[in-house]
């Protein structure tokens, strides 16, 4: 089963914060009416209790002065935020350049000791080599147009890779069997790159999946490509956007997807098969 579309999670969001808002004013013991004397029309008191309308900063502020509880403000404008923040589309994440888009998620991966990451579209980027990385990232800097930093961004992928051998942490990865059959860059650079995967399957602390096409799939339905952090975050990579959720309910989705598609994964001299059938197939 597939993890909920990123519209839904982002609206559950949205529908828990105005239920927070509902609780404030009626802890206040105040109407919907009596706070629309703001200057507002009720209505939008509705929507923004029902999750309809996002509240701007001022909203909140304006909300928790009338109700008397302007010590959470603060929380509540954070949390109005980080919806916010749950989608941010491509353009405007790389719009400083592809080497800070990916320093940016740093902290994440310090911080991080269980990763999994399932991939529908390419290599896993902690498993990619640096010919690979270049073929992706050229390729992202002239769809999206984005500033021509793709040698710096290269070398910031690179150099994070080195959380693979450190801090003890575990690494699960899933990838389709059509991911190693898509030509990324040229023959050459994907043979590198397979090559490099068979490599990768004798580290310890790391487990690589391939799921097999023709496999009977069950619910581990293909989708988007996603990963999850530890059980506090997960990050999932749409055509136009990037999607994190924290909320608890929506991660336990994505981890009973994670789980579901490694049932079908195939692992060890099985998975170096697939990867091998696929240079193979290179010539």
């Amino acid at each position: 089963m597939s993890p909920s579309s990123p519209s839904s999670s982002i609206q559950q969001a949205r529908e828990t914060l105005g239920k927070r808002l509902r609780e404030i004013r009626k802890d206040a013991g105040l109407t919907a009416r009596a706070v629309a004397a703001a200057g507002w029309h009720e209505s939008k008191s509705s929507r923004l209790e029902n999750g309809r309308t996002p509240p701007s900063d001022e909203d909140i502020r304006t909300w928790t002065r009338i109700c008397d509880a302007e010590g959470q403000a603060a929380d509540l404008i954070a949390t109005a935020r980080g919806i916010d923040g749950m989608y941010v589309e491509w353009r405007r994440l790389e719009s400083a350049g592809l080497k800070r888009a990916q320093e940016s998620v740093r902290p994440l991966f310090e911080r991080t000791h269980w990763f999994r990451f399932y991939q529908s579209w390419v290599i896993p980027g902690l498993l990619q080599t640096q010919d690979y990385t270049r073929a992706v990232l050229d390729t992202v800097a002239s769809v999206r147009d984005t500033p021509g930093d793709t040698d710096e961004a290269v070398a910031a992928r690179m150099e994070r890779q080195r959380v693979l051998y450190t801090g003890g942490r575990r690494f699960a990865f899933l990838m389709e069997e059509w991911v190693l059959r898509t030509v990324i860059g040229d023959s050459a650079t994907m043979v590198s790159q397979l090559g490099h995967l068979i490599g990768m399957t004798a580290t310890p602390s790391l487990s690589l999946g391939v799921i097999p096409m023709g496999v009977v799939r069950g619910n581990a339905w293909p989708c988007e490509s996603f990963s999850l952090y530890d059980e506090k975050q997960a990050s999932c990579e749409l055509v136009s956007a990037s999607l994190t959720v924290k909320q608890p309910s929506e991660i336990a989705e994505y981890a009973k997807t994670f789980t579901e598609l490694a049932g079908v994964a195939v692992y060890g001299a099985a998975a170096r098969k697939l990867i091998t059938s696929a240079v193979d197939a290179l010539g």
